[in-house]
């Protein structure tokens, strides 16, 4: 499959062929995904590495799972939501509470790049109080522009329990970061680039695995 004729071949369509056998269809659903599941993973998890790792270990399990997927919700939704269940599981398996600093990416027009990154450092410090919970609603509504309804599907819980959530990690962030302003819709996709650092891609991280062998 090249990549040429791989463009124009749905999502769905490369799952099913991975199911079937193909070589090379994960692969490209790897390569049209991976930056956004990761971007998703670095608000999750705070630490470029660890974001690595979940994306890693959410690809993994897609790929074993991919008979699995009924068709219910777009093939990125699905995805979306292993990330966000595997990274909620690292986080609650870390039981972290402290916060960890990590690159925030400039906004390639910004006529104020220095202010535009402190404004994204402090949403992403802010985001790092929020409970895991809270954070992913946040983080799938307001950064990856999911619907409610499709962030549920994603985080496997009614929309209530999302729209409950947004709302009280939005009122905790207002809280937070008192000089910078939600949108009129209460989003912040605008402080925070979706986008992650072109020369930190999931692939190009060392696993978990290979810092615990260089750190004994």
């Amino acid at each position: 499959m090249t990549s040429a004729s791989a463009d124009d071949v749905s999502d769905a369509d490369l799952l099913a062929a991975h199911v079937a056998g193909s070589p090379a269809a994960f692969s490209e659903l790897v390569r049209r995904h991976q930056n956004r599941l990761w971007a998703v993973a670095l608000r999750m998890v705070r630490d470029p590495d660890d974001a690595a790792d979940v994306v890693q270990d959410a690809l993994l399990k897609a790929f074993r799972r991919a008979g699995t997927f009924r068709g219910d919700a777009a093939v990125s939704t699905w995805l979306h939501r292993i990330v966000v269940t595997t990274a909620l599981d690292s986080l609650r398996a870390a039981a972290r509470g402290d916060i960890v600093a990590f690159e925030a990416v400039d906004p390639p027009d910004s006529h104020d790049r220095v202010a535009a990154r402190e404004a994204q450092m402090d949403v992403a410090a802010a985001l790092a109080e929020l409970p895991a919970d809270q954070r992913a609603a946040v983080v799938l509504v307001d950064i990856a522009g999911f619907s409610v309804h499709e962030a549920a599907w994603a985080m496997e819980c009614p929309p209530g329990t999302v729209k409950s959530r947004c709302s009280r990690g939005r009122s905790r962030l207002a809280t937070l970061l008192a000089g910078y302003a939600a949108d009129s819709d209460g989003n912040l996709a605008h402080d925070i680039d979706v986008q992650p650092d072109e020369t930190r891609t999931p692939g190009s991280s060392t696993s978990r695995h290979q810092r615990r062998e260089e750190r004994s």
